[in-house]
């Protein structure tokens, strides 16, 4: 489940988003699955339903789920998930890499670590 930290400098609707963008990427979610509701999340979690609320709509903007009106929020498949976010996550792989190029991490070290991910 989803464990927040108020602690955290993040806003709680970040925490939220990339706590469920998790449980789907990992599997715990399965695609067509049911999210909570935006009610029982914020009984559960005792936090303000708009907050939920905010925290779905930027997953189903990325098209980490969908909404079937009267129905709820879904987890989607993965080859739904919006280009759009395909291309942040490479731009931002991009800058990562290169940062840690000059910081002498070789690519055969790279190539490694991706291969490591992509065995799990």
């Amino acid at each position: 489940m989803i464990n927040l930290n108020y602690r955290d400098s993040r806003p709680i609707y970040e925490q939220l988003r990339d706590g469920y963008r998790e449980l789907l990427i990992s599997g715990a979610i399965m695609p067509g699955e049911r999210l909570p509701s935006v009610r029982e999340l914020a009984t559960q979690l005792a936090i303000n339903p708009n907050t939920i609320q905010r925290a779905y709509r930027e997953l189903e903007a990325e098209g980490y789920i969908y909404s079937v009106p009267g129905k709820g929020a879904f987890a989607a498949n993965r080859n739904d998930v919006s280009e759009q976010r395909k291309a942040a996550l490479l731009e931002k792989f991009d800058q990562t890499a290169s940062e840690l190029m000059y910081l002498g991490v070789k690519a055969g070290e790279l190539y490694d670590r991706i291969k490591g991910v992509e065995r799990k």
